[in-house]
């Protein structure tokens, strides 16, 4: 799969260093990435692959769940005891007991589901464009559109999300990037260009895909990607 770099536009390029890595599951086709204590808890796609997994800070699975095959899971987030899991094209989102693993309820979504996080106690979803609704977590209504911009132009393909207080870092699909958003303005703040570290991971493992999955233990980021070997500590320079 070709991977686009994204033509940067008025806002800078942030700098930082890789601190740490550990083992990803290859074949797992991340959409959604969550630290809970020290345990993962991650989305994957594809349609009759899309599962849910609680897994050790190292990798083992300790719990999991899937959708039925008619359905393409996205991403995921933690919410309190539950967990809040978009499909792509099925306009449904399904809520469950967050450990264990157990499905409570669906609702219908406006749109197809990309990514997912929180924000001000409500949910925040990406869908392939540049607005980010907030939801509802008792009945993912949309009380408000956040469109994101960088100087009046609009970024699109905004995919996997992270909150870390007021800003959002968001996966750029089909580039190696994530741009930083203030989510009070919905303008970009800076990227982060991962395309070295993306490029010499594909070159010796061929089945690593996009860039996708977010997730933060402060002071630090973790990412990963779609069938990546590794998820990847960042620590931001100042």
């Amino acid at each position: 799969m070709a991977i686009s770099t994204l033509l940067f536009l008025a806002a800078s390029l942030q700098s930082f260093v890789v601190v740490d890595s550990l083992p990803h599951h290859p074949e797992h086709f991340v959409q959604g990435l969550n630290l809970d204590g020290k345990e993962w808890i991650e989305s994957t796609g594809l349609h009759g692959k899309s599962a849910l997994y609680r897994k050790f800070y190292h990798g083992e699975i300790l719990d999991s769940i899937k959708i039925d095959e008619r359905h393409f899971g996205e991403g995921s987030v933690l919410l309190g005891n539950r967990v809040f899991w978009l499909t792509w094209k099925s306009k449904k989102a399904f809520v469950l007991d967050a450990k264990p693993f157990r499905f409570r309820k669906e609702f219908k979504i406006p749109s197809e589901g990309w990514g997912l996080s929180v924000w001000n106690g409500l949910l925040l979803m990406s869908n392939g464009t540049h607005e980010l609704y907030q939801l509802s977590p008792e009945n993912l209504a949309v009380l408000g559109v956040i469109e994101v911009k960088d100087q009046g132009q609009k970024i699109q393909k905004l995919n996997e999300l992270e909150v870390v207080g007021n800003t959002l870092y968001a996966n750029i699909w089909m580039s190696d990037s994530i741009a930083a958003i203030d989510l009070k303005s919905g303008q970009v703040l800076y990227y982060l260009d991962f395309h070295d570290l993306a490029s010499a991971l594909r070159k010796k493992h061929p089945q690593a895909e996009v860039l996708n999955g977010i997730a933060y233990e402060a002071p630090y980021l973790w990412i990963t990607g779609k069938n990546w070997p590794k998820l990847y500590k960042i620590k931001l320079n100042p």
